[in-house]
């Protein structure tokens, strides 16, 4: 390296060089969050994610002034690239955003229940994930007439301006809205450390409404304001809890399911209206998996048959199918019926509120009362100054002659005015508002008409005066705008309430086929079909494992498994897949939740709760217990205390009253014994009778079936010895 080239490194302010280090600043983790998060968190909720009392952010109101200012609300479309560009003065997040914003306000997409943006071309469709929009430079678009509406007032310092991001021109900070835009445009947004998701509400209701809490703050706003209006359509399920939730804090939910018809000649259900939240690909997914899954078995073919009509999804139904069933069984599984949450958080006075829609509708009729009287004002100012120029006029009406002497004796332009001030004792302005009148409007007649307005003005200016001071009157201008709203812009509800759904039962949802179900000693279950065990060979189970139970079943029961802990674990034959002799099955444990050391003793179908269920305990006990007493009114997955733990459990299983047992200990000793000699309680947690008799050590560890045997006479008994050759009824002698 050359030495001069050297030597200008050395001598270089970079303190990196050769290895030089900047010391490291310590700063505490305080210090950083208030320095530099908080004013990034801030800036989220305050100007970017949260909508304010006028129902937008300020993305969506930069938007739109762009647009008035571009003259689009009585104009023509103009291509939307220009929009953009000329929204970039005010808005310095970059086209992108600012299309995607404008295309969530437009009639194409249809996301709002009255949208703000006539657009032309291809704007997407919000109950499509996939469906992309153009790009501006192909798409066109104006202001909707409802529009005229936000800015009524705008040129009326109706509201506060602000400077935009560089200072080179103002901006509305709010739009004037005649009507509550807060609650008929749904709206959502992500802040930081907190969140904003409004539904909007219908038009005509949100009037009728806001006229009723004007006259009335205490209004009952049930009685106008059925429920949310989204714009999607669909049903939704009344729930008056909820709503008055919604209404009085502004939190909760309320449920929407899709809208459909059967067309019974094609055997196909036809959905054309699904929840504001889904969308056409989530659904078919869903319905994909589960078909996938075995867990709808009705459907052969669904397709998106949306075209320039609207939404369609059809579904092609198996033969026997119940359409009313299948379309319940799909609300459950699939985003065909889902929760529309509600969080009215909004912007008051730059501060983040949470608010029911009482208080939000008292907000916004506080602030549209403020609005009305600034214009009020504004207006009666504007009159004041025309009534101080007429009055000026008026005074050179009887001597115009002299006006003109003045005017043409005067050497110097700038000594015209301060002549006519002394010569009809005017102020400046009236001076110079006659100085400027043209000459053929200086005669008697036109000076008549102008003079003759002054009476008018004068009684324009004390009504305003009496409007701008009293709120009755007020209230009484924004209940005439709400009725010219209703009027002019209200629709029926696209979205109809429903009280009351079909109940089925969770059976009713589950296919109905014949199957054979097989427990483990190990707790591996298996569900195998008729078809599958024709076609497969060997039961496989693990090494130490075996066949401990099998049973035949109907695909829709439901199941229960008794453990060793005094609990069953109730569940449904559906919620297992069919399986094949080759696997090893569902690990019950596993699935149904077990502790380490339970393990499972009995599996059990109670079909209609019909049967009874006999436990017999190591210490010579045993007891009936019908299986009705499992019964639960609500879908318990589990049930504690299921039998006595005074004693193990050494077997049970489902009885009739004339069956007959062989209790065997292992001493090798064995009664015989009739069901019904065994007494029926029915709490479960009985400790049951004694029906053997154990010395010492010996316990019961097995129950066979003893049907031919001849019963024990009397009980307890000591039972008789196992050997092979005894007879049955010198068992019995020896056993009695």
């Amino acid at each position: 390296m050359p030495k001069k080239k050297v030597e200008s490194q050395r001598n270089s302010s970079n303190p990196n060089v050769y290895g030089l280090r900047k010391e490291t600043v310590q700063q505490p983790v305080t210090q950083t969050l208030k320095t530099n998060y908080m004013p990034y968190a801030m800036s989220v909720i305050v100007s970017r994610a949260i909508p304010e009392i006028d129902g937008f952010k300020p993305s969506h109101r930069k938007i739109l002034y762009t647009m008035y200012k571009m003259g689009l609300l009585n104009g023509a479309r103009t291509k939307s690239a220009n929009i953009v560009g000329q929204t970039m003065k005010l808005n310095p997040h970059g086209d992108a955003a600012i299309y995607d914003t404008m295309v969530r306000l437009s009639q194409g997409y249809g996301a709002l229940l009255h949208p703000f943006v006539d657009s032309k071309g291809n704007f997407g469709k919000v109950y499509s994930r996939d469906m992309a929009w153009a790009a501006p430079r192909y798409t066109e678009a104006k202001l909707m007439p409802i529009c005229a509406e936000l800015f009524s007032g705008l040129d009326q310092n109706a509201v506060d301006f602000a400077p935009n991001y560089d200072n080179t021109m103002l901006e509305p900070t709010l739009l004037p809205t005649t009507f509550p835009n807060i609650l008929v445009s749904a709206n959502q947004g992500i802040a930081v450390g907190m969140a904003s998701q409004i539904c909007g509400f219908n038009l005509n209701e949100v009037c009728d409404t806001t006229i009723a809490f004007l006259k009335d703050p205490e209004c009952v706003l049930s009685d106008t304001l059925s429920a949310p209006d989204l714009p999607t359509g669909g049903e939704l399920i009344y729930d008056q809890k909820e709503l008055e939730e919604i209404y009085q804090t502004g939190r909760g939910g309320v449920k929407v399911r899709a809208r459909w018809r059967f067309i019974k000649k094609d055997n196909v259900i036809e959905i054309y209206e699904i929840p504001y939240s889904a969308t056409v690909e989530a659904i078919m997914d869903k319905v994909a998996d589960l078909i996938k899954n075995n867990k709808i078995r009705e459907i052969s073919d669904m397709r998106d048959e949306t075209d320039l009509s609207g939404l369609k999804l059809a579904i092609d139904i198996k033969r026997g199918t119940d359409p009313e069933k299948l379309m319940a069984k799909l609300f459950k599984l699939t985003p065909l019926q889902d929760t529309i949450s509600c969080n009215f958080n909004i912007l008051i006075n730059g501060m983040p509120r949470v608010m029911g829609v009482r208080e939000v509708l008292g907000e916004w009729c506080g602030w549209r009362i403020g609005c009305v009287r600034r214009i009020t004002n504004y207006t009666l100012q504007k009159k004041r100054e025309k009534l101080h120029l007429l009055e000026g006029l008026k005074a050179i009406l009887l001597n115009i002659n002299k006006a003109i002497r003045i005017i043409r004796e005067t050497e110097r332009d700038d000594q015209v005015v301060p002549n006519l001030m002394s010569g009809f004792k005017i102020d400046e302005i009236q001076a110079e508002f006659v100085a400027e009148m043209k000459l053929r409007n200086i005669n008697k007649e036109y000076i008549l008409k102008r003079t003759d307005e002054i009476t008018f003005l004068e009684k324009d200016i004390a009504d305003l005066s009496d409007l701008a001071g009293s709120d009755r009157r007020i209230k009484s201008v924004i209940i005439n705008e709400l009725k010219a709203v209703k009027k002019k812009y209200g629709m029926e509800r696209r979205t109809s309430i429903i009280n009351e759904t079909a109940d089925f039962a969770e059976e009713d949802f589950a296919p109905d086929y014949l199957v054979t179900v097989f427990l483990s000693q190990h707790g591996y279950f298996k569900k195998i079909t008729p078809q599958s065990l024709r076609m497969s060979g060997e039961q496989k189970y693990r090494e130490d494992d075996q066949l401990s139970q099998t049973e035949p079943a109907m695909n829709n029961e439901e199941i229960m498994f008794f453990t060793n802990k005094c609990q069953v674990y109730k569940s449904r034959l559906p919620e297992f897949p069919d399986t094949k002799a080759s696997a090893l099955g569902e690990y019950l444990p596993a699935k149904l939740g077990m502790d380490d050391d339970e393990r499972i003793v009995y599996m059990y179908l109670p079909k209609d709760y019909a049967g009874q269920l006999l436990f017999v305990f190591e210490n010579g006990k045993a007891v009936r217990i019908p299986a009705s007493a499992y019964t639960t009114a609500s879908n318990r997955r589990k049930l504690a205390n299921a039998y006595s733990d005074k004693s193990p459990l050494a077997a049970m299983r489902r009885i009739h009253p004339d069956s007959v047992l062989q209790i065997i200990s292992n001493q090798d000793r064995v009664v015989v014994i009739s069901a019904n000699q065994i007494p029926e309680k029915t709490t479960r947690t009985a400790a049951g009778a004694q029906v053997m008799k154990l010395k010492g050590s010996a316990k019961v560890v097995c129950v066979e079936d003893g049907q031919g045997k001849r019963p024990c006479r009397v009980i307890p008994s000591l039972g008789r010895s196992v050997k092979e050759g005894d007879s049955e009824d010198e068992g019995s002698a020896r056993g009695n």
